[in-house]
This record gives structure tokens, C-alpha cells and sequence, in this order.
């Protein structure tokens, strides 16, 4: 049987715009008390697997410093507010990262990006009925748009050159959802 772990503490570290840092003071079993790293994501995020009317999957790349190199993901972002609906937020971060709009928008599946160590809530949406136009890049935002065919995304995927995790899964779910 498992022990219960109790969290005693929890020290802010850092204050930041889109996540704060915390040390967490635990309780193990044994009485001793460890230092966990703790990051809470503010606001939430949602993400969007569009697709053209070709079957292509919308995707984009873009330099991700924690790599320290370009990514290929889905579009994504951080809600502006904690009551900003995801359905709008994806909306949102489909125009501006490849001036896509959609017709038609659904929720396809929700995660947690990191559960052992951050809260972030991503809710993946699926667009379709897109209409193209232009995007509305931030002004530290370099965004190449890429269509895919699907299961050259999936291909990427097991062969490791796909690790973003909001977007392995998106991309595995709605493989899945057409299947079928």
C-alpha cells in the first residue's frame, strides 16, 4: 500500500507572466521532508489540429528556446484570462499563427503537458472549414506555416522528430477519431 505524501509547504520562487515557480515542502512516509520543483501554469492554454479541405494538417514552425532549435507543432497558445473560454483562445491562436479561420470548431481531447511538475491544462480543439487570411504574428513570434499530410505527422512522430507532447497526442487523437 502506498503511503500518503503530504505537501507542508509551498514557497513562491519566481512570479512570471505565463508561469510561477515554487519549492514544496513534502512529507515523505517516513517522516522526512523533501524539496519538490513545482510549476503552475496561470492561465491555461488550447491548441488547435485544423485541417484544410485537402485533408492537410495545419502545422507550424517555430524556434523554441528550451530546445534551443525549430519545432514543428499544432497552433497553440495561452488563454489571456482563467475565464477566456479555450474554444476562443484556439480560435485565436489559429488566426494569428497562420491566419486560418474556422467554420467549424470541436473539442477533441484535454491533457496535462507535464503532470510531475507543472498543472498546465491544454484543451485541444479540432477545426475545420478553414478559410485563409493573415496572420497576426506577436512581435517576438517567427511562424512558418507547414501543411502536412497525416500520416506523414504520425510518421515524424515515431521516428522521434515530432516530441512535442500537446502535439503527439493531438495529432495520435485525431488519427484515431477518423479512423474510426
Amino acid at each position: 500500500m502506498i503511503q500518503k505524501l503530504e505537501r507542508i509547504d509551498r514557497v513562491l520562487v519566481h512570479k512570471g507572466a505565463i508561469v510561477n515557480t515554487y519549492t514544496d515542502h513534502i512529507r515523505m512516509p517516513d517522516g522526512k521532508i523533501a524539496k519538490w520543483d513545482y510549476i503552475e501554469h496561470v492561465k491555461g492554454a488550447a491548441a488547435v489540429v485544423a485541417v484544410l479541405p485537402d485533408g492537410k494538417i495545419v502545422m507550424v514552425r517555430q524556434y523554441r528556446n528550451a530546445l534551443d532549435r525549430e519545432t514543428l507543432e499544432i497552433p497553440a497558445g495561452a488563454r489571456d484570462s482563467v475565464e477566456e473560454d479555450t474554444a476562443v483562445c484556439a480560435k485565436r491562436e489559429l488566426e494569428e499563427e497562420t491566419g486560418y479561420t474556422c467554420g467549424k470548431i470541436e473539442k477533441l481531447l484535454s491533457l496535462k503537458s507535464t503532470v510531475a511538475f507543472c498543472n498546465e491544462l491544454i484543451d485541444v480543439y479540432l477545426a475545420t472549414e478553414l478559410t485563409a487570411g493573415e496572420q497576426h504574428l506577436d512581435e517576438e513570434e517567427d511562424i512558418e506555416i507547414v501543411p502536412c499530410e497525416l500520416s506523414e505527422l504520425c510518421n515524424k512522430i515515431y521516428a522521434g522528430e515530432i516530441q512535442d507532447g500537446k502535439t503527439v497526442a493531438a495529432i495520435l487523437a485525431y488519427a484515431n477519431k477518423i479512423k474510426a
